[in-house]
């Protein structure tokens, strides 16, 4: 027989967080704000902006005010940078994501960084990475914040726990690494130069794939009783793991879609509302 698997419903976690943000948003609504989330788009690449459209539909069924600020392709970091620090000066606006990727002209590091800290809601500049090394930022990266959100709402245990993460992206791979350290896991981080990777996988007890491939984690990699998270989604609706296969050894395993990425959204809402209101106690 069988043993049952725990298949890791994001949408469960998500809606939890939100139904925990109704009353915090309610209460900023007496003081006559409004948390606001400004999304910035540079191009016309269809999936940033369904990326950006699906973050603007979830703030507004929660009462959040998105506001959309979409640039041409023909943009220069400059005039993005300047776009920025207009955000950055309007105490109406709270949070500010930069859709990535952006147009290969673009220096997105610099654009990343000019994001004010207090308003770094999805955790991408530099700085917010230094912190979150530390353990000490107010928005770590949605996505890695996600994955840990996951692993505490099914009280799935860190500490002690050898983690393997396949990818090092300054906004995914790296942070989510620093995270679980922090929790005191023993990580391991892997990249496209690693050598046997799919024997390290094999030590895993919390495997994180944020590697951008389709299927790319095998089944036979994972160690029996394992837990999966896939951060991946490619077109078609598949993730980094091939899901099928890796179920049949794992513990625990994300589904794509409906695993990390709605934890990743409903993050980023927390992480804003978080910013307004750590802006109404600076007032």
């Amino acid at each position: 027989m069988q043993e049952e698997k725990l298949i890791l419903d994001g949408k469960k976690v998500s809606g939890s967080m939100k139904e925990a943000l109704e009353p915090r948003i309610a209460r900023l609504a007496e003081e006559g704000i409004v948390p606001c989330l400004a999304t910035i788009l540079v191009g016309d690449d269809p999936a940033s902006a369904t990326y950006v459209r699906m973050k603007g539909n979830a703030c507004k069924r929660l009462g959040i005010e998105s506001l959309r600020v979409a640039l041409p392709a023909s943009t220069t970091t400059g005039e993005l940078i300047a776009e920025i620090n207009r955000l950055n000066a309007d105490p109406a606006v709270h949070g500010i994501l930069l859709q990535h990727p952006v147009p290969h002209a673009i220096d997105e590091r610099a654009a990343f960084d000019a994001i004010a800290i207090d308003k770094d809601v999805d955790g991408v500049t530099t700085l917010g990475y230094a912190r979150t090394a530390f353990g000490t930022a107010r928005f770590p990266s949605c996505t890695p914040a996600a994955i840990l959100a996951i692993l505490d709402a099914y009280k799935l245990p860190i500490e002690g726990k050898h983690a393997v993460v396949i990818g090092r992206s300054p906004i995914l791979g790296k942070p989510v690494s620093a995270m679980l350290l922090n929790r005191n896991a023993t990580v391991t981080t892997c990249h496209s130069r690693t050598e046997n990777l799919p024997d390290i996988v094999r030590l895993a007890d919390i495997v994180v794939a944020a590697v951008g491939k389709p299927s790319f984690v095998q089944g036979d990699w994972i160690k029996e009783g394992a837990v999966v998270l896939d951060a991946g989604y490619n077109e078609g609706n598949i993730g980094d793991v091939d899901y099928d296969a890796c179920i049949r050894r794992a513990f625990a395993i994300t589904p794509v879609p409906a695993g990390v990425g709605p934890v990743t959204i409903a993050t980023l809402l927390k992480h804003t509302v978080d910013a307004a209101e750590f802006a109404v106690s600076l007032a």
